[in-house]
């Protein structure tokens, strides 16, 4: 049996799942609309469209994975659904953080102002920038997949055990492993922690500009640098967040503790639920969609 507070953090979680999972899908549904108008693909539309997407899918392995083992530990361990699940989320997770660090370098290139002939030459080349990116990541997926495939079949031959940490005699090993696991993950991250930082410098830069230049309002400009580090910031924190969450399901599941696990559930769908609204309201667009909605709803009602 649940205790109320286990009920209550599973009931936050599933929530915020199904607002996760209606936020992305608009995004999705707004950009595919805009792109079969205008009959072409823009470079923002198709990462939004990834992102979103990823995060859909990452919401519903998050929220499966944390209910099988709450409700249904036993049969979910004894059977395949750890491996299909594991494979699912090397995927699905290292595609949501290349999608939102290819948002973040775009933001960067596209909203920066540096002299510097470097700067100027990637900003000239945005759409290269992200394409490589995107390689990069099917490198990563590539390189990510024997160690999940180490991990997952160390626990298949110890199925009395209750998770991976236990299986591995040799914790060097399994340390091991795990970085070579999130190694391209720590890398993206930290790719959107300097991109963050040096548009950082730039609004700096810009605001010590305009006080030389007193206008007596904030210029288009600085409502721009403003907007985009609103989403890298909030990207950033709820990332933290993310990981924290991930930490705890992985330590309280060893010790079965279904309150704490719940927690980390709650804190784990966070990331790709709420961030999804931080986009909505970053985006033009987007955000003009959102209130034709409200405003529509409104009349239903």
């Amino acid at each position: 049996m649940l205790s109320t507070v286990e009920g209550l953090l599973i009931f936050i979680a599933v929530t915020e799942s199904i607002l996760g999972i209606l936020g992305n899908g608009f995004i999705v549904l707004v950009n595919c609309i805009d792109c079969v108008k205008n009959k072409k693909f823009s470079v923002i539309g198709l990462i939004l469209i990834g992102l979103a997407t990823s995060r859909i899918f990452l919401i519903w392995i998050i929220i499966t994975d944390g209910l099988l083992k709450i409700f249904l530990r036993d049969v979910y361990l004894s059977g395949n659904g750890t491996e299909y699940i594991s494979y699912s989320w090397v995927i699905i997770n290292q595609s949501s953080i290349g999608f939102a660090t290819s948002l973040s370098v775009f933001y960067f290139l596209k909203i920066a102002n540096f002299s510097h002939h470097i700067f100027l030459w990637l900003k000239g080349r945005i759409n290269r920038i992200i394409l490589l990116l995107m390689g990069f990541l099917l490198i990563l997926w590539s390189l990510t997949f024997p160690s999940t495939a180490k991990i997952i079949n160390d626990h298949k031959m110890n199925r009395n055990t209750t998770w991976t940490l236990r299986v591995h005699p040799n914790k060097n090993e399994f340390s091991t492993n795990q970085i070579l696991l999130n190694l391209g993950g720590i890398f993206l991250f930290t790719l959107s922690l300097f991109t963050c930082f040096l548009l950082t410098i730039s609004l700096w830069r810009h605001n010590r500009h305009m006080q030389l230049n007193v206008t007596g309002f904030r210029d288009p400009s600085t409502e721009v640098h403003v907007k985009a580090m609103k989403v890298l910031i909030s990207f950033i924190i709820l990332s933290i967040l993310y990981f924290i969450g991930i930490a705890i399901e992985i330590c309280f599941s060893l010790s079965e503790n279904k309150l704490l696990f719940s927690f980390g559930m709650a804190i784990t769908v966070t990331y790709p639920s709420g961030h999804s609204f931080i986009l909505i309201l970053g985006n033009n667009k987007l955000k003009q969609a959102s209130s034709k909605v409200v405003q529509h709803l409104k009349c239903c009602v």
